[in-house]
């Protein structure tokens, strides 16, 4: 393996993320980068999901019960059972059992904020305006 570095010496692999006018939040160093276990990746893994995120938008709505979410999306109990619960588990939804039945809502207000500058920069990504 042949070993390239910047001029000065420095490894480009630890400074790559520095100067990049995407991430608002300077990363000094590549060993600083979260893990696959830390909380904020795996909470963006959920919102990765088509699933996840049609039920967070539906939920946005007000609040359902397990069966309206399985209804909505169209997918079994179990599956929609696994989705619920990691929204639940990254707190962007809030279940609360009323007998036998389920409940969902949002868990934070700022999933709206954060679903809705979601959607934005996707706009932006598709219809640049050239700032």
């Amino acid at each position: 393996m042949v070993n390239v570095g910047l001029a000065d010496g420095r490894d480009p692999r630890k400074t790559m993320l520095m100067n990049d006018p995407c991430c608002p939040v300077a990363v000094q160093d590549v060993s600083d980068a979260p893990s696959p276990t830390d909380p904020t990746v795996r909470c963006f893994r959920a919102l990765s999901d088509p699933t996840r995120l049609r039920l967070l938008e539906f939920i946005l709505a007000g609040e359902r019960t397990a069966a309206e979410c399985k209804d909505h999306v169209g997918i079994s109990q179990p599956r929609i059972s696994v989705h619920l619960s990691v929204l639940v588990e990254c707190g962007y939804v809030f279940a609360r059992r009323e007998g036998r039945t389920l409940h969902y809502r949002i868990g934070d207000p700022r999933v709206r904020e954060l679903i809705g500058l979601a959607r934005l920069l996707a706009h932006d990504k598709v219809y640049p305006t050239g700032f």
